[in-house]
């Protein structure tokens, strides 16, 4: 595992969210923005002539709301959902989660700490404050999902999620790679998760740097061992290369 690389105006940049640019929380509306992370992504993102986004599982509206004022380029929900300039498109037809959310529905009512988060194109269960009933979760949404065309379900970070088959953030990344302003770039893509693993390979394949933050296996050529250490390396980036007009003239 090698050190982080340096950062140029070469680079295209795609950074994970939770437990990427910010610690996890107990809850997904429980995240804070560390101090300085949005006017570092906004001067980041003028620097490198509008080629970074963020490639999240999180909602369009959660990452906005987040990062306000700022409106970056957006492949939300795993990559079910596009935003390149100032519209967002669904990259897939959604399939039809009804019996999904009703088995977590049911679960988290039968089970306090259980969270249910339905999104555009996926639910989500949330287990972070009962660990202990993974098994259960997973076992009761599989159960389902099982019977379902065009449904996987995803293992994350306390997290269960039925999402439409084949969507991942590997295929957004080599999507957002073929427009601009991203074509012709070296792409970076920054994760946490297993979630991430697939947009690791997807960088790597490409020519490209994988970057893990924190602990576990991975295939990612660089690892950062936290958020607060990878919002550093962005802001010594953004530090490095003065102001946008010089940095895009090198």
């Amino acid at each position: 595992m090698r050190l982080l690389p340096l950062l140029t105006p070469a680079h295209a940049l795609f950074l994970d969210f939770d437990g990427t640019l910010t610690e996890l929380a107990p809850r997904p509306d429980a995240v804070r923005i560390a101090s300085g992370l949005v006017p570092t992504l906004a001067a980041l993102h003028d620097q490198l002539g509008g080629a970074l986004a963020i490639v999240t599982g999180r909602p369009e509206a959660d990452i906005d709301g987040f990062l306000a004022p700022l409106r970056l380029p957006l492949a939300s929900e795993h990559g079910a959902q596009y935003r390149l300039g100032d519209t967002a498109v669904p990259a897939v037809t959604p399939p039809d989660l009804e019996p999904v959310l009703r088995m977590a529905e049911g679960l988290a009512a039968q089970y306090p700490g259980l969270l249910v988060e339905r999104k555009r194109a996926s639910v989500a269960l949330h287990y972070r404050l009962v660990p202990h009933l993974e098994a259960l979760c997973h076992d009761a949404l599989a159960s389902v999902v099982r019977h379902l065309d065009g449904v996987e379900l995803l293992r994350g970070k306390c997290v269960l999620e039925a999402k439409p088959r084949g969507v991942h953030k590997g295929q957004a990344i080599l999507d957002f790679m073929t427009q601009q302003p991203f074509a012709g770039r070296v792409p970076v893509f920054v994760g946490d998760d297993v979630t991430d693993e697939a947009g690791f390979a997807a960088v790597q394949a490409l020519g490209g740097w994988g970057i893990k933050v924190g602990e576990g296996s991975t295939m990612a050529q660089h690892r950062c061992m936290t958020p607060a250490a990878l919002r550093g390396w962005l802001s010594a980036a953004r530090t490095q290369w003065g102001p946008p007009s010089l940095a895009r003239s090198r």
